[in-house]
């Protein structure tokens, strides 16, 4: 297996626990670098979390979202 796919099957969110590919040593710059998060939120989570988060998580956590992910709710019959 290449390296690459290795990495895109290996890296996982530490805050969704979903997979994704990191590509902070990619040849091009990594998709996460394009969203803008305040000083206060990276300190927190750097606290809260090691290795990268996903796309999805940091675009969410951008927008507001709070740090853990809320499992979601079961309907009852």
């Amino acid at each position: 297996m290449s390296a690459a796919v290795q990495s895109a099957t290996t890296d996982r969110c530490p805050r969704c626990g979903g997979g994704f590919h990191c590509g902070m040593n990619d040849a091009q710059a990594c998709a996460c670098t394009g969203v803008s998060l305040d000083t206060s939120l990276q300190l927190r989570l750097r606290e809260r979390f090691t290795g990268c988060l996903c796309q999805r998580c940091l675009t969410a956590l951008a927008a507001g979202a709070p740090l853990d992910v809320r499992p979601p709710e079961r309907r009852q019959s």
